[in-house]
């Protein structure tokens, strides 16, 4: 008598799925995760209600909640327009008398943000929030699209991750001030997965134009060879340019050509909150380190990494290419402060549910990364520094302070390593 394999494809087809939250061998870790998992599933729009109504509530029911004072610098800074000469002299210190905050965006973000400064603030305000929080949703719909989850698929796991990071750190801080990064996050995420190059292009451009940060998604669209996608983008950007010359003149020139690169106009280089690798090495050394050979051989680093990690993962991995671009681009930016980092959303979601998801070590960082930024380790730090202008501090406050940086760095080489080695496999 002779007994079928237990490991036949042909046999467990014939008995069906074993139910191992009824059997002894079954692992108990596993049925509490599927059974919390499950209910995390079925309770995901009431848990992204009560924390819609809970950010909505901080923000207009608490004495600290939101003053939108970045808001309010994007509608001064269109409002200048009307008086010509002063969109680079305009500064806000309402809300923040011991650091006013000047107008450095491109020119072209004024003109965009001009119909905004005719409406009342407090409309704009609660818009722009609302706003906000559908960009959220948005980009990590289009996330899990770039992962390939059905267009109908993953609605109810993008409602929790939208409910949890709506707390985290990069979030709280756009929230609280009213910034922008959301929306080129979502133009950035879509222009990688529209597959028309104008549209690609159209949407990198427009970004780029309006604040300059986006344009690292060039050196992404010249990597995956989409030569007309990264040519037209830097077309559109340029059109912005000579509409901004055109409209503003002497205030687009002045821009293009004397603030541009002035990195102590925007804010203080060695403040807690400006994690790249020039503000992490300023906060060592207690000065601003400029770009010297600390901050250049730890910039030649981390390209390095990048490139490695860009190579070891596939090329059907368009999020996790673009995960790399964008990490190598916030830490080489003179500043990086933590509202640049919203990249961390669709970055959690990669490592969680990505092609590396399997990995221990790739599951330490993803849920690593949402401990640190829910706790919001480089905001804490602010209360270490007697001011935001504050250059020296003690050693480990300093060291500390690279924690956005070093995780960073951890991931790229954790995707170096682990995808070169996924790759070799499957090819053996």
């Amino acid at each position: 008598m002779t007994t079928e394999k237990a490991t036949d494809p042909a046999a467990i087809a014939k008995v069906g799925p074993v139910d191992t939250t009824l059997t002894p061998s079954g692992n108990p870790a596993a049925t509490i995760t599927r059974r919390l998992a499950t209910w995390l599933s079925a309770a995901a729009p009431l848990l992204l209600i009560v924390s819609l109504a809970v950010r909505l509530g901080w923000t207009y029911l608490t004495p600290n909640g939101a003053n939108f004072v970045d808001l309010h610098v994007y509608l001064g800074g269109a409002a200048a327009l009307d008086h010509p000469g002063t969109l680079y002299s305009y500064v806000y210190g309402d809300k923040t008398p011991g650091f006013p905050l000047p107008f450095t965006y491109p020119p072209f973000a004024a003109i965009v943000f001009y119909p905004l400064h005719l409406l009342p603030f407090g409309l704009v305000a609660f818009l722009w929030h609302t706003a906000t929080i559908a960009a959220l949703y948005g980009a990590i719909r289009i996330s899990q699209r770039l992962l390939g989850v059905p267009g109908g698929a993953g609605q109810r796991v993008a409602m929790l991750w939208t409910a949890v990071t709506m707390w985290i750190e990069p979030l709280r801080s756009n929230f609280d001030y009213g910034q922008i990064n959301v929306f080129l996050l979502l133009a950035v995420l879509w222009a990688v997965y529209a597959t028309g190059w104008w549209l690609s292009g159209l949407l990198v451009g427009v970004a780029s134009g309006i604040k300059l940060t986006p344009a690292i998604a060039g050196v992404y669209l010249l990597g995956v060879r989409r030569y007309g996608a990264a040519a037209f983008s830097a077309v559109v950007f340029l059109v912005t340019v000579g509409v901004s010359l055109l409209l503003i003149g002497d205030q687009a020139r002045y821009y293009f050509t004397d603030l541009l690169g002035d990195a102590h106009r925007i804010g203080p280089v060695a403040t807690s909150i400006n994690q790249s690798w020039r503000g992490g090495i300023s906060r060592i050394l207690g000065h601003d380190a400029g770009y010297g050979p600390p901050v250049l051989v730890a910039i030649a680093v981390t390209a390095v990494l990048a490139l490695l990690a860009w190579r070891a993962l596939d090329e059907s991995d368009r999020l996790g290419r673009l995960l790399v671009v964008e990490l190598f681009g916030l830490l080489l930016s003179p500043i990086s402060w933590t509202h640049h980092w919203v990249w961390l959303v669709p970055l959690m979601i990669w490592l969680i549910h990505g092609p590396l998801r399997e990995r221990l070590g790739t599951r330490i960082l993803g849920w690593g990364w949402l401990v640190i930024t829910l706790v919001g380790v480089p905001w804490l730090l602010l209360y270490a520094q007697p001011t935001i202008w504050t250059t020296s501090r003690p050693w480990y406050v300093a060291w500390a302070g690279l924690i956005y940086i070093a995780a960073a760095m951890a991931t790229l080489a954790w995707i170096a390593t682990t995808g070169t080695s996924r790759r070799e496999a499957a090819a053996a």
